[in-house]
């Protein structure tokens, strides 16, 4: 295989998370920092955090999909090592970024744990990372961000082959039944700045294709204060309107993030399951796409497609594949 760019290593960066109760409130801090967002809004957030003991699970399902990456590269014959970062928690981007120059990485390529494009979920993490390779002073590689994957034809398959593990024998009836795709909020400022809307619907008309299902878009974990517009509607406000319709089978999937952590263990399979269950719907909620062998494919095709430039660039949909390379005026900051 040829390698084009000289990659000497994987970097997959992360938003993190606590590992304790001790942890929860100056994560929620580094995570609101600069945002007007109430401070009872954070402690409303950090009682979620803490009915599971101060523990998100986001860095041990990132542990996970390195471990299956790193396999599946091996596989391919692609021996790089693959390093971890957060945003928000430990390991900081900074901190992994001095580990790897001192290993002798000069060049790395990024794999950042967001579907769809956005400031928060894309030009924040290009930021977070140039700034810290600028405080290291010449002492961290430079890393080169590889496309979003939104219309990826591996993440598509792998989000329709979780929903069918969740239907599994079941015989739902086609006109009873509803698929709820979910994806976090974002202010609606930041939204007209970005691809943000267009890649989830995109994503999700994709997936619904294969189901004989009707389907909608829904909204969850938005933090701002309520004067912010942010996207809507609401997963609640989604679920209220379904048994006036025949509704009583939901589906509930979350197509905007890659593993269950805490926004989905919380505001799904808590708040949305009792909403649900109020008005007598059987929610099922889906489980993300994790470590499924086919997600974990993707990842590492999308690598070799930047080391050998002869590798097909898949995508599926109207839009193609999405650029290597952000332009300047993309996902600007709201």
């Amino acid at each position: 295989m040829s390698n084009d760019q000289k990659y000497d290593a994987i970097f997959v960066v992360s938003f993190g998370g606590p590992e304790k109760n001790e942890d929860v409130i100056p994560y929620l801090e580094n995570v609101l920092r600069g945002k007007n967002v109430p401070r009872e809004r954070l402690e409303e957030v950090a009682e979620h955090y803490y009915k599971f003991n101060g523990k998100s699970p986001i860095n041990d399902q990132n542990l996970a999909l390195i471990s299956a990456l790193s396999t599946q590269l091996k596989s391919k014959g692609i021996n790089l090592p693959i390093y971890f970062g957060n945003r928000n928690w430990h390991p900081m981007i900074q901190d992994t970024l001095a580990e790897m120059h001192r290993a002798g990485v000069r060049h790395a390529l990024g794999f950042v744990t967001s579907i769809f494009s956005s400031y928060s979920g894309c030009r924040q993490y290009r930021e977070n990372i140039q700034q810290a390779i600028h405080s290291l002073q010449g002492n961290s590689p430079t890393v080169d961000k590889i496309r979003v994957f939104y219309n990826h034809p591996h993440y598509i398959e792998a989000v329709t082959s979780r929903i069918n593990e969740a239907i599994a024998d079941r015989q739902l009836k086609a006109e009873e039944t509803h698929i709820v795709f979910c994806a976090h909020s974002i202010p609606s400022s930041m939204a007209s700045r970005c691809a943000y809307e267009r890649q989830f619907h995109e994503s999700s008309r994709l997936t619904a294709s294969g189901f004989p299902y009707s389907w909608s878009l829904a909204y969850q974990s938005r933090s701002g204060p309520p004067s912010q517009p942010w996207l809507e509607p609401d997963v609640s406000d989604v679920l209220a309107e379904l048994p006036s319709k025949g509704i009583k089978n939901v589906l509930c999937v979350p197509i905007g993030f890659i593993s269950d952590h805490m926004e989905v263990m919380y505001d799904l399979d808590i708040e949305a399951k009792q909403t649900a269950g109020e008005l007598g719907l059987n929610f099922t909620r889906v489980k993300s796409v994790g470590t499924h062998p086919v997600f974990v494919k993707m990842v590492a095709e999308l690598i070799e497609e930047r080391l050998d430039s002869s590798k097909e660039r898949l995508s599926t949909g109207v839009s193609g594949p999405s650029h290597d390379v952000c332009p300047v005026n993309c996902c600007l900051p709201a």
